[in-house]
């Protein structure tokens, strides 16, 4: 690590009061990693597999699929009456409930153990070289989950779907969390971007204009991925209407649970062979060494709270984090509910869900690839891009607020889930690719791991805040929609915090806090929070 001499004075720079070592200086080395175009593409291929089919999708389809076959008709004795077109009931935790409460429910209960597990282990991702081991591992249990759905496809093992329901998203989340957590320094490793930083150090370009590179380069890898995984993904759809078609899942209610079961353990298989590039390609970049007094097993804990805390100092940080809360939990627990209300709609046809799922998948590639085509032609931030996608999930919540009172709209007939399977993918999709590159863009880069994992567990936190709400709404009222009230009242309340972020005063706070942390030996590093650099010795 290059020493600091004390002639040598912080430049300053168009955006502010950032200061950094002197970028001229020999001696301040760049990352000794570099992106090879083999490795991206590893990561862009992990995706295609990590799409979500097995433990997101047709996963929960098959848990509801499973609680309507095993319900009952509340208007009758218990278990008199199969479920038809009125409500459908089944004792759960000690009260009999609505299957879409169960649903709910069952999904908060989900994401309150991803957020304690990642409180344990988050924090991994940013020591040493244990995250891609941590990435290994719960694939490996989601494809053992995805196969196990085969021994479950009948309605008297509900229960057991439960068990696979959890664990399925569990492990889903968080291997998407810790490949996400590479995405940092694999753009800043990106040949390019690293040419960039260098023309910046010979006083070719100026910082101001390598951030915003290098946010574009952030923004192009994070919807190439999303692109390339939607294409994937609508030729695995394709491959099972072959299987669907060779199954005749549309025989009997026997015939499309068991085809369910089948789809999801495909889906695994796929996701296991397109991962092996990423296992041996990914580059072990070494991360923080564990802190003085401190273990393996306790750090993660540690750390969250040290980044909580200091995240109080980063205000642009903290303000994106609250909005990152409250509307994560508005889209999470709105695609949640409109799921169960598709669901029922269709009659849990596997063949009408894979339909529907390859035309919200072909929308979703033209909305995330024409979202970036327009912010790269006219410039626009990334910020300003997620102010105008995040409107729209405001939209899809009005949406369905409007079938509390009518049976004319509001997921209410078949047709409106094929338009909203169109809208989702085009104006709401990109929300993954933007909300993802927007935290980069606050957070301090030494320490991007540990901040991914802080905002991964706060999303956590509210993905199962919003389900438990709305499934409690549900039991009172009666009425599936009636959670969108609450939603759309907690997403236009989310926007009061993305509106004052201010991203260049930002990149200002996190240079500030890195110097201060280094100081403090809080996180064991001294970096610039702008390039990565070393800015002192440690």
């Amino acid at each position: 690590m290059a020493s600091k001499n004390s002639e040598e004075k912080h430049n300053e720079i168009s955006v502010g009061a950032l200061a950094f070592q002197d970028l001229n200086d020999p001696q301040n080395s760049q990352s000794e990693w570099t992106t090879t175009r083999v490795e991206l593409w590893s990561f862009y291929l992990y995706y295609v597999g990590n799409n979500g089919l097995s433990g997101f999708n047709f996963g929960p389809s098959q848990f509801q699929n499973l609680l309507f076959i095993a319900g009952y008709d509340p208007s009758q004795p218990p278990f008199t009456l199969a479920c038809g077109d009125g409500d459908c009931v089944l004792p759960y935790l000690g009260k009999v409930r609505d299957i879409n409460a169960i649903v709910l429910l069952t999904n908060g209960i989900s994401f309150a153990i991803q957020a304690a597990l990642l409180l344990l282990i988050g924090g991994w991702a940013d020591y040493g070289r244990w995250r891609p081991n941590i990435t290994i591992f719960f694939t490996i249990l989601a494809v053992a989950v995805s196969f196990a759905w085969l021994g479950v496809d009948d309605p008297s093992q509900w229960r057991a779907g439960i068990a696979l329901y959890i664990v399925g998203l569990i492990s889903y989340q968080c291997t998407l969390t810790f490949w996400t957590a590479a995405f940092p320094g694999l753009v800043r490793d990106l040949p390019e971007v690293k040419e960039s930083l260098a023309e910046v150090k010979t006083g070719k370009k100026d910082l101001d204009s390598h951030a915003k590179f290098t946010s574009i380069s952030r923004n192009r890898v994070s919807n190439i991925s999303f692109t390339i995984q939607s294409v994937g993904e609508v030729l695995i759809l394709a491959v099972m209407v072959g299987i669907l078609k060779g199954l005749k899942s549309d025989s009997s209610t026997e015939a499309n649970t068991k085809a369910f079961s089948v789809l999801i353990a495909f889906s695994g298989g796929v996701w296991v062979l397109v991962a092996l590039p990423w296992f041996f390609l990914e580059k072990r970049r070494p991360g923080l060494q564990v802190p003085s007094g401190s273990t393996i097993f306790a750090v993660g804990f540690r750390q969250f709270y040290v980044a909580f805390r200091e995240c109080l100092r980063l205000k642009q940080t903290f303000l994106y984090l609250i909005f990152y809360f409250l509307m994560g939990d508005v889209l999470n627990t709105t695609v949640t509910v409109v799921g169960t209300l598709q669901n029922s709609l269709v009659s849990y046809s596997t063949l009408q869900l894979t339909l529907l799922l390859i035309v919200g998948i072909v929308a979703q590639a033209t909305g995330i690839y024409t979202f970036w085509l327009v912010q790269k032609r006219f410039g626009i931030s990334t910020k300003t891009m997620l102010t105008f996608n995040a409107c729209w999930i405001i939209v899809l919540t009005i949406w369905g607020l409007i079938g509390v009172h009518t049976d004319r709209f509001g997921f209410k007939h078949v047709w409106e889930v094929w338009v909203y399977q169109v809208f989702y993918g085009v104006m709401v999709c990109p929300w993954y690719a933007y909300s993802q590159t927007m935290i980069s863009e606050v957070s301090p880069l030494p320490q991007m791991f540990l901040f991914f994992a802080l905002f991964s567990v706060v999303g956590k936190t509210s993905a199962f805040i919003g389900p438990f709400v709305s499934s409690a709404i549900i039991d009172d009222s009666s009425n599936n929609n009636m959670p969108f009230a609450f939603l759309f009242a907690l997403g236009v309340f989310s926007m009061i915090f993305l509106w004052f972020v201010d991203v260049p005063r930002s990149r200002i706070e996190c240079e500030d806090f890195i110097k201060a942390e280094s100081e403090r030996r809080a996180f064991e590093t001294s970096a610039s929070a702008y390039t990565g650099d070393p800015i002192g010795d440690a």
